[in-house]
């Protein structure tokens, strides 16, 4: 389990979740330099376009760090972090109304976003189970908790999946609703693409990762069922 040929891929996997999260950084911060012709801060032009989609009981605060930007669908509220509150560069923008983006998919119920709300308290219960009942299964040579932890592992596989249409998806409506409310011009689209594609990047090593682990541990449970 410990030295499976699975193992080098999912190394693979692991690089290229670093060099994810390290693009992200750089590439937010090279935007973050790059201010919008129209001038918003993040905070507005979050409030702009909450208010212009029928959301206006959905508020826009303010949350310490970096990065530290999400939508609580729990509160209904889209929290910013420094640079993307106070900002008025093509980062603080792009990420500000991808965050807008998640509130109105709740509010168009979008059907990822719906499968994910759901199973969340339920993968969010096995996922830590998941761990130890592998290891378990595998250091006792018992089939059946194996078995259920390949299960209950699948589970958050299938909530990383699911996660990737709803990033994309609050990505796509940022960018068009950017441009067709004013916040940025046509030569400025390009580096807000940049911006929520190094993002969604991360999310996607993420559920490479976890799909590779998947697949080693159906291996290994099909291999110790001979």
């Amino acid at each position: 389990m410990f030295f499976h040929p699975m193992d080098f891929l999912i190394l693979i996997a692991f690089g290229l979740s670093l060099w994810a999260q390290f693009r992200v950084k750089g590439t937010f911060n090279k935007y973050a330099e790059v201010p919008t012709s129209s001038g918003l801060t993040g905070a507005e032009a979050a409030r702009r376009m909450l208010d212009a989609n029928g959301l206006t009981n959905v508020p826009v605060e303010h949350i310490p760090g970096t990065l530290t930007d999400h939508y609580d669908p729990m509160s209904r509220v889209v929290r910013l972090s420094d640079p993307v509150y106070f900002g008025n560069s093509i980062a603080s923008l792009s990420v500000a109304c991808h965050e807008v983006g998640h509130a109105i998919q709740h509010k168009v119920s979008y059907p990822m976003l719906v499968a994910r709300h759901r199973i969340f308290p339920v993968v969010n219960l096995v996922s830590g189970v998941a761990p130890l009942l592998l290891l378990a299964g595998f250091f006792f040579k018992m089939t059946g908790l194996l078995l259920i932890g390949i299960i209950f592992f699948s589970g958050a596989v299938a909530f990383q999946l699911i996660t990737l249409p709803v990033e994309f998806n609050a990505s796509s409506r940022a960018k068009e609703l950017m441009l067709k409310m004013g916040f940025i011009r046509n030569e400025e689209e390009r580096g807000a693409s940049k911006v929520l594609g190094a993002a969604a990047l991360t999310y996607v090593a993420a559920a490479l990762i976890s799909v590779l682990e998947l697949a080693k541990y159906i291996m290994i449970f099909r291999s110790s069922d001979d």
